[in-house]
C-alpha cells in the first residue's frame, strides 16, 4: 500500500489507556516517524480516521483516539467529575501525548476536534508540533454569534436547548436521531458523495449511541453554547497550522471558514474541491497526501 492511499483498515479492537480513573479508547499505526494524534468531531470516534490511519502510518507513529463520551471512551454523567467542554478535552488530550504518545505531535483534527486541538495547543504547546484543521466547526450557535444569524435561527437555537433540558423530551429526541435511517440521512447531508455513506460508516457512528450515558452527553454538548471560538484561540497559538476544507460543507460555509485564514499561526488553507464536511472520510486520497507533505516540511 502506498503512502497517501485511501485503503481502509479493518475494524479491530481499540487501545484503553485510564486517564482520571475512566477507559479512554484509541487506535494506533505505524512504529516509526513523527507522533500525529487524529481528533474526531461531535458524535464521531477513532473509526471515522480509519481510511487515513494505514496511510499515515507508513510513515509516521498515528494515534485516534475517542474522546471522553464518544465513541468506546467512557461517558460519565455530565455535571459530575466531568463537564463535556474544550478545556476538559484539552487537558485529555494533552495527557494523552504525554502518557501514550511520548512525544510532543501533530495534531489533526475535524470539526469540533479543530477546536479540541487548538485549545490543546493554547494549554499545552510544548505537547504540540503542529495543528492541521479539516474543516473546522465555527459554533455558530455560540451565544456571541446567534447575533448574526436569521432572527428564526437566533430564537430557535435557545428555545430548542431549553426543551430539551427537559429530561423526558430529550430523550425521545435522541432516540429519533439514533437510528440508522437518520443518521444516514443527516450523513449525506455532510457529504457530497452518496457512495461514501455506507453501511459500515452508519453502524461505526451509530454503535456508541446505544451505551449507557452516551444520551446524556449528546445532551449536555447541544446545550453548550459558551466556552472557546476558533477566532479567540488561533491569536494565541504559534505552532504551524494548516487548514483543510471540502469546498461544499453545509454546515461550516466555505466563504466564513477562509476567515480563520488571516491569523500570524496559519500557513496553508487548501480548498478541497467536491467534498463535504468530512474530507478525511469523504476524500483520502485528496486528505492523505496532503497532511504528509505538510508534516514532511515541519520535520
Amino acid at each position: 500500500m502506498l503512502a497517501g492511499s485511501d485503503a481502509s483498515t479493518p475494524v479491530r479492537a481499540p487501545q484503553i489507556w485510564h486517564w482520571r480513573g475512566y477507559p479512554i479508547a484509541y487506535q494506533r499505526a505505524g512504529e516509526t516517524g513523527p507522533a500525529i494524534v487524529l481528533v474526531h468531531g461531535f458524535g464521531a470516534c477513532w473509526g471515522h480516521w480509519r481510511r487515513n490511519l494505514p496511510a499515515l502510518g507508513q510513515e509516521c507513529r498515528v494515534f485516534a483516539l475517542d474522546l471522553i463520551g464518544f465513541g468506546a471512551s467512557a461517558k460519565p454523567q455530565p455535571g459530575g467529575e466531568i463537564d463535556y467542554t474544550f478545556a476538559a478535552w484539552s487537558q485529555l488530550l494533552a495527557d494523552f501525548c504525554r502518557e501514550v504518545v511520548g512525544e510532543p505531535a501533530f495534531l489533526i483534527g475535524n470539526s469540533i476536534g479543530c477546536v479540541v486541538i487548538f485549545q490543546t495547543a493554547v494549554d499545552a504547546p510544548l505537547q504540540v508540533r503542529g495543528l492541521a484543521a479539516l474543516n473546522c466547526s465555527l459554533r455558530l450557535l455560540h451565544d456571541r454569534k446567534r447575533q448574526s444569524l436569521p432572527w428564526y435561527r437566533q430564537w430557535g437555537a435557545p428555545v430548542l436547548q431549553q426543551i430539551l433540558a427537559n429530561r423526558a423530551i430529550g430523550q425521545f429526541f435522541f432516540k429519533q436521531i439514533a437510528r440508522p435511517g437518520t443518521v444516514k440521512k443527516i450523513l449525506r447531508q455532510a457529504y457530497v458523495n452518496p457512495d461514501a455513506v455506507t453501511d459500515e460508516l452508519v453502524d461505526l457512528l451509530l454503535a456508541p449511541a446505544q451505551d449507557p450515558g452516551a444520551m446524556d452527553v449528546f445532551l449536555a454538548f447541544t446545550r453548550y453554547s459558551q466556552g472557546p471560538l476558533p477566532e479567540d484561540l488561533l491569536p494565541q497559538i504559534t505552532c504551524p497550522t494548516l487548514f483543510l476544507w471540502g469546498e461544499k460543507d453545509p454546515w461550516e460555509p466555505l466563504a466564513l471558514g477562509r476567515r480563520l485564514a488571516e491569523y500570524p499561526c496559519v500557513e496553508d488553507f487548501i480548498v478541497l474541491p467536491n467534498v463535504g464536511h468530512c474530507p478525511q472520510d469523504e476524500a483520502p486520497e485528496q486528505v492523505n497526501p496532503l497532511l504528509l507533505n505538510w508534516i514532511r516540511r515541519h520535520c
